[in-house]
């Protein structure tokens, strides 16, 4: 498990899943997330996803919890690792929304960071956020990200195309930042 302010990073348990579920259901959340296609997900798929963790490779999830009422509220992790260039592509969600604008969501992603430039080495942290979600471009700035480059009407939801940042931030900038 691995602490911040407010958050614990920690393995997902089996009795997350309904939840997680719940979350993944939320049409607003869903909207952030990017899915091609905003399908429901089903129990199973949830269900699935959450035994897959154990084989998954270059993919480290991980739950966040609150530190005050020890509540599972959302989830994080390295949805690819590159070793050989050393640059992780990260990606989070807060899906209880009684916790979003609350410093969670960017707690969680220093948390998240820290791990991957001190215990898995890399020396770039990349993610990518969709114009609209300036909650989120906001977190990730607070935390350092940088944006590096606009894929232009990446997206298409609700009869409308919308385009997709790339963020990073190097190992050098986050020792900066956090010395700071």
């Amino acid at each position: 498990m691995y602490y911040g302010e407010k958050v614990k990073l920690r393995a997902y348990k089996r009795e997350d899943v309904p939840l997680a579920c719940e979350y993944m259901n939320d049409a607003e959340l869903k909207a952030h997330l990017g899915t091609d296609v905003p399908f429901p997900m089903t129990f199973d798929q949830e269900l699935r996803w959450y035994e897959s963790l154990a084989t998954a490779k270059d993919n480290y999830n991980f739950a966040i919890e609150d530190l005050e009422t020890g509540k599972y509220i959302g989830g994080c992790g390295i949805n690819n690792a590159n070793w050989l260039s050393r640059v992780a592509t990260v990606g989070i969600f807060i899906g209880d929304k009684s916790y979003w604008s609350k410093g969670y969501g960017t707690d969680a992603m220093k948390v998240l960071m820290k791990f991957v430039f001190e215990q898995m080495n890399m020396n770039k942290v990349k993610l990518f956020v969709f114009g609209f979600n300036k909650r989120a471009q906001k977190c990730y700035e607070k935390c350092g990200f940088k944006a590096e480059g606009i894929l232009r009407q990446e997206l298409f939801r609700d009869g409308h195309y919308y385009d997709e940042i790339a963020m990073g931030i190097l190992r050098e900038e986050w020792i900066e930042n956090k010395e700071s």
